[in-house]
């Protein structure tokens, strides 16, 4: 025993803790396996909430990322992504209204090649039309024209391009800024939309806010303001000013007027040319029609005045015109937009009921009322029957539309362009005067100077991308 006691077994040697060994423990160091790191606590939304007080938080909040202050600019950094936070078209803070102003630009005219200005192509693909090359806006800002044209006729665009620029933007911007807001309001701010195209756009929307003061200014005044008028003038453009309510953007009912806006042609004069007898018909009856929608006649009168001389024309000459009525670029592509979202459509004509029902069919229009003219042994009489669908008729006649679809006028909106379809354009909660005369041009709540029908739906809201949906 004493032997084996002074003799120890020489077994093998055991594991060591070395120098080289990362801990203090061979098993940490020679695993494969790493447990994860554990997740960084999650903070609930009362951390990023602007303005809650410190004690409604029982841990400490994280450091800004997400809701802008005075104390936190909008530019956020996070993981190393840029993205920018703001407040522009957000609900209102509780308790208060908004109060937002939306003003839609429409390019009015492009240039040719030769310099000369024509009218605008309308559609929704004309917004690429440049300037040429000896009258586009230089690189060079020492070739740069130091100030704009003093000839009031020489439109900016000339200078700027031939579509709604950013110079004419900020134009639109400085002239809003100097209407008197309301007292206490935010600081004005704004965004914008290219609706068409963004890199040469012919139609854009603005959103402004807040609005001018509407006890300095209505909406109405703000419309026909002079300032308002040569902005258009000098920038080619036409503003179309709007309330930024659900109804602009949800109209239920559409009503038309049918010559000159639906069509192209007035289908009197139309008649006129047809009848041969005597030779200077057609000469009289657009002299009438003329002034009529100029508002020196009063419609009734002049419209039995022209009547009274195509007594003894064959009734079939409404058959005979049908295939010769050019319907409005874009009209027919429009109706069938309203009755994909649900919206009722009517054309309230001082024509005649013949033609207007057909062209109603065609359409495919809800609703059609026109003048009823007498025919005895296959011969007009020259005289008309019931109340002639003038200015108050087609007042009347949207009312009891939109009350028997219970329809509120808000969601109404009237086209037109003669002095006719005043009333009707004043009683919709949007009128839009069509390529209109003068006078309804300063009257309508709106103005379309176009030669396609779709941009009504810009008014709306819609861009060209959801237009082209609608009416593929």
């Amino acid at each position: 025993m004493a032997d084996i006691a002074s003799h120890p077994k020489q077994n093998a040697a055991r594991p060591q803790l070395t120098s080289t060994m990362r801990s203090s423990s061979y098993l940490s160091d020679n695993q494969e396996y790493r447990p994860p790191r554990q997740p960084e606590p999650h903070h609930g939304i009362d951390t990023v909430v602007e303005d809650i007080p410190a004690s409604a938080s029982p841990k400490p909040g994280l450091p800004f990322n997400g809701v802008p202050s005075e104390d936190n600019p909008p530019t956020i950094v996070e993981s190393g992504v840029n993205h920018s936070f703001s407040h522009p078209n957000c609900a209102p803070l509780s308790g208060r209204r908004t109060d937002r102003l939306i003003a839609t630009l429409f390019y009015k005219s492009a240039v040719g090649a030769n310099g000369s200005r024509s009218p605008a192509k309308g559609g929704l693909s004309d917004s690429n039309e440049s300037l040429p090359a000896n009258l586009a806006p230089t690189t060079n800002i020492d070739a740069f024209p130091l100030e704009p044209p003093t000839q009031e006729s020489e439109q900016l665009d000339h200078l700027y391009g031939s579509y709604i620029s950013p110079l004419c933007i900020t134009s639109l911007l400085h002239l809003m800024s100097t209407f008197p807001q309301p007292r206490d309001a935010d600081l004005p701010h704004s965004s914008h939309r290219c609706l068409d195209n963004r890199e040469s756009p012919r139609v854009v929307e603005l959103t402004l806010a807040p609005a001018p003061c509407p006890k300095y200014l209505s909406l109405s005044d703000l419309r026909k303001h002079e300032i308002i008028y040569r902005f258009e003038r000098e920038w080619n453009v036409d503003v179309a000013l709007q309330r930024d309510l659900v109804w602009r953007r949800h109209p239920r009912l559409v009503v038309f007027d049918m010559d000159s806006t639906l069509i192209t042609q007035e289908v009197i004069e139309l008649m006129a040319e047809t009848v041969k007898d005597p030779p200077d018909l057609p000469a009289r009856v657009a002299d009438i029609t003329h002034r009529a929608m100029l508002g020196e006649l009063e419609f009734e009168a002049s419209f039995r005045e022209r009547v009274a001389l195509l007594k003894g024309v064959s009734g079939s000459l409404f058959d005979e015109l049908r295939p010769v009525l050019e319907v409005t670029k874009g009209a027919r592509e429009l109706i069938k937009a309203l009755k994909r979202l649900g919206v009722k459509t009517a054309v309230l004509s001082g024509g005649f009921q013949p033609l207007t029902s057909w062209l109603a069919q065609d359409l495919g229009i809800d609703y059609a009322y026109a003048n009823e003219v007498v025919v005895v042994d296959g011969k007009l009489t020259g005289q008309a029957t019931g109340t002639i669908v003038g200015r108050e008729r087609k007042r009347d006649l949207l009312v009891e539309i939109a009350a028997k679809e219970k329809i509120d006028l808000a969601q109404v909106v009237a086209v037109g362009d003669g002095a006719n379809d005043l009333l009707m354009l004043d009683k919709a909660g949007l009128g839009v005067a069509w390529n209109a005369k003068p006078r309804v041009q300063m009257e309508a709540d709106a103005r379309l100077n176009g030669e396609s029908l779709l941009d009504l739906l810009f008014l709306f809201g819609f861009t060209s991308e959801e237009v082209d949906t609608l009416v593929e």
